[in-house]
């Protein structure tokens, strides 16, 4: 009889065992399953102001955190460097547009009458020259007068002669004005000093810089008095009409998930679900592989960098870079 109630114990013990086992195998199979929750972010895309040339920071028109327009104007820079190369470039301008006048518009008329007037003066004394030289040498040939008499008047003649030709040359490029070749080159001076300008123009509107497209001010670098260098960076505009998600997903959760396929973002920050499509899916390397534990004969997953873009942009409104994301996957395990 003892013997009969210790196996009835022990079996009870069994008994109750066993439907605690059963019971919790319903309930953990009867229990709701949680979703996977896939962490990303929002990404938009961003643009910084730098200067084209060293200039000092004169002025901010706006602050981080200010939302800007294309075309407005944002900050202001002072380069007195520039201003001065400007002023020389205006002044050859100028000067080259008056020597392509002069040498389109030909020599004045007073220029013209003075060189006909040395020309006249010229050839009276060639004549009075040539007239003194035959004179004195018939006299010559009569043995009247000295040889070296005659050659002095002959040096004289030859000497009014060139004068005459050069007076008379003088007058005809007063007449003429200037060639060609000279017009031509005074106007290349000046599309040459147009240009100049044109260079130096470009930098002194580098010093107001404007803004390139709709977006908020995230960062400014700089401050007022400071002086930056060319290229350096000054301000940056986020392009908030511009936004998606990115997120780096293992690749065993990526089942359910392609590009071309229409899910939900839940972006706590704004506490709304955003409809976005997945539009790009790339390996993001090596670095970021999960590598298998060997004793749970498992094997190595990848991370893929998912990039999803909003369906309606009127669901962005709000969201800002930096802002978390949200992928609620269903868990599809059995």
């Amino acid at each position: 009889m003892k013997k009969n109630k210790n196996f009835t114990g022990i079996l009870a013990i069994a008994l109750v065992l066993v439907g605690t086992i059963v019971v919790v195998i319903i309930a953990g199979l009867s229990m709701p399953k949680h979703p996977d929750i896939i962490q990303g972010q929002a990404e938009t895309t961003d643009y910084r102001l730098s200067s084209k040339v060293p200039a000092r920071v004169l002025e901010f028109r706006v602050h981080e955190g200010d939302y800007v327009h294309q075309g407005d104007t944002l900050v202001i820079l002072e380069a007195p460097d520039i201003r001065a190369k400007l002023s020389q470039a205006e002044a050859a301008y100028a000067a080259a547009q008056a020597q392509e006048q002069k040498a389109q518009n030909g020599t004045r008329q007073e220029q013209v009458q003075q060189a006909y007037e040395m020309w006249q003066r010229a050839r009276a004394g060639m004549d009075v020259a040539e007239k003194t030289y035959r004179r004195i040498n018939r006299l010559f040939e009569k043995g009247v007068m000295a040889e070296q008499k005659r050659d002095e008047a002959k040096a004289n003649y030859d000497a009014m002669v060139a004068a005459e030709r050069a007076a008379h040359s003088q007058y005809d490029m007063a007449v003429n004005g200037a060639r060609i070749e000279d017009k031509a080159a005074a106007g290349a001076q000046v599309k040459r000093a147009q240009g100049a300008i044109s260079e130096v123009s470009s930098y002194v509107n580098e010093t107001i810089l404007l803004a390139m497209a709709d977006g908020v001010v995230t960062e400014v670098f700089p401050e007022i008095g400071e002086l930056v260098g060319t290229g350096a960076p000054i301000m940056n505009i986020s392009c908030t009409d511009k936004v998606w998600f990115t997120f780096n997903i293992r690749e065993d959760l990526l089942p359910g998930l392609k590009i071309g396929t229409e899910t939900e973002v839940y972006v706590p920050a704004i506490d709304k679900n955003v409809k976005v499509r997945i539009t790009k899916m790339k390996d993001v390397g090596s670095f970021a592989t999960w590598k298998a534990t060997k004793a749970l004969d498992g094997f190595d997953l990848k991370t893929f960098e998912v990039e999803a873009h909003p369906l309606r942009p009127a669901d962005i409104e709000g969201v800002r870079s930096g802002m978390s994301a949200i992928i609620k996957k269903r868990n599809t395990d059995k």
